[in-house]
């Protein structure tokens, strides 16, 4: 094959279809993990029975109630989203070079649904549903979430590989401060994490004033899930520094991404978050409340993985301004 040909092919950039298809299937999962805050808040975890991947053992649902009718969209959903990652992986590997980065990603997007799927099946199957109160479900549940998070990140990183145009293969970026990347990454993974058991509390235990709320909170003979409530604030309160760091790199170190649009977007999806996190407390958790807290978060943790992959994997002929 001439010189000149295989130079062309190496450059050979993934099609505006495949890119728009891969922040299609990223906005589509958010949809269906904010579906799965409607399961939960509602207590329709169990609308289904103890039955999967059926529902009450049959797969169409004659004269269902409401839980019954919220759970089983939620498996459709969810469902969907499985041929939407691998569809997305096949037109990946097809319509990119080999070495490309993309597909890595694409692939552990693929890893995170199965283990999704397996993660939601057991919770069904062990019944740590509903108002369950076992003491096996918070765990069960953090999983869950901590894999939830990674399978948004790696979506969001095959969407943002398959848009840049330098930088994209394995030989052609260097790593930058990685290990303080992923550092900063666990971190606001935990609040995530702690979110979602602050949010089991308040599903499990539900008050009816702020002042009972509070009283919960520091009842000696409340459990250790309602204490939860005001560890995940002060865990987000922690991440924060994390986030200044990242954000004060991004200014100091200018590469040919200008991340100041992308760092501002951020500042506002953190005021967002911690105004809905305030007005959470303060209305005693509503569902549209959860609902937007919840996307807020999701989006940030969106922007920061593009933010983080920016500045740790570097394109090695990226001029950079210190």
């Amino acid at each position: 094959m001439p010189t000149a040909a295989v130079s062309a092919d190496s450059q050979r950039l993934p099609s505006p279809a495949l890119r728009r298809f891969a922040w299609g299937v990223l906005c589509y999962f958010i949809a269906v993990i904010l579906w799965g805050t409607l399961v939960r808040a509602t207590g329709s975890g169990a609308g289904c029975g103890n039955h999967w991947p059926l529902c009450n053992g049959s797969v169409m649902q004659r004269s269902a109630g409401i839980n019954t009718l919220i759970e089983f969209t939620h498996r459709i959903t969810s469902g969907l989203s499985f041929f939407a990652v691998v569809g997305l992986l096949a037109w990946t590997f097809a319509g990119t070079v080999r070495g490309h980065l993309a597909r890595v990603a694409a692939v552990a997007s693929v890893i995170f649904t199965l283990i999704e799927a397996t993660l939601g099946a057991l919770l069904v199957k062990l019944g740590y549903t509903a108002q369950s109160q076992s003491p096996l479900r918070p765990a069960f549940l953090a999983l869950h979430l901590a894999n939830t998070l990674l399978l948004v990140a790696t979506l969001t990183l095959t969407a943002h590989l398959l848009r840049r145009r330098r930088g994209y293969l394995r030989d052609s970026v260097r790593l930058c401060a990685p290990f303080a990347a992923i550092a900063g990454i666990f971190v606001v993974m935990m609040v995530g994490v702690t979110g979602s058991l602050a949010a089991l509390g308040d599903t499990l235990f539900p008050a009816s004033s702020l002042g009972l709320a509070l009283a919960q909170d520091f009842s000696p003979a409340s459990g250790w899930l309602l204490r939860w409530r005001w560890v995940h604030p002060g865990i987000a309160f922690a991440a924060s520094f994390f986030l200044i760091w990242l954000l004060v790199r991004a200014a100091q170190h200018k590469t040919h991404w200008d991340n100041r649009g992308l760092s501002a977007l951020i500042l506002l999806l953190l005021a967002v978050v911690y105004a809905l996190g305030l007005l959470d407390v303060l209305l005693l958790a509503p569902l549209w409340v959860q609902v937007a807290h919840l996307l807020a978060a999701d989006t940030l943790w969106a922007a920061l993985v593009v933010l983080t992959a920016r500045l740790t994997l570097v394109p090695v002929d990226a001029i950079t301004r210190d």
